[in-house]
């Protein structure tokens, strides 16, 4: 009996502590091919509504802004900077200072030159959410994108 009811605590005690768990954003990853030389990545944050991740571009002493590390390889090569589309701009007294953010979705993009026929696009990026209540911790997410 006594083992029961620990499994039925374990159990109950797990299913709590998962739903306390918090992921606003979803990431998603696809490319398209330009040329057999190039191609370009796209990297897709959803986010939930009520919730925002940051910009590229925020000042110092902000909250922390979304990047992207690209593995070092020798099937593609890094091409400038990864692009995002025009951000919103707000004041937000959390920081006092003026950030900027998306909702709902955004992709960003990186263009790759080809060093092999199939190259599979490999990196980190790192992000951070918040709701006009909380903001979660920076998460570090690793991303794999096969080119065919």
């Amino acid at each position: 009996m006594k083992k029961n009811i620990l499994s039925i605590v374990f159990v109950f005690t797990a299913f709590i502590v998962r739903a306390q768990i918090q992921t606003p954003v979803k990431w998603a990853y696809g490319a398209k091919k330009l040329d057999n030389n190039e191609a370009i990545v796209y990297l897709k944050a959803t986010i939930d509504k009520g919730w925002h991740i940051y910009s590229q571009n925020v000042a110092e002493g902000g909250p922390i802004k979304t990047s992207f590390s690209f593995a070092k390889s020798n099937e593609y090569q890094v091409r400038s900077k990864t692009t995002e589309p025009a951000p919103k701009r707000k004041f937000e007294k959390a920081f006092d200072m003026n950030v900027t953010y998306f909702e709902n979705t955004v992709v960003f993009q990186q263009k790759v030159k080809l060093n092999s026929a199939k190259p599979v696009v490999k990196g980190t990026l790192t992000y951070m959410a918040c709701s006009n209540k909380e903001c979660l911790p920076p998460e570090d997410v690793e991303f794999s994108v096969a080119l065919q």
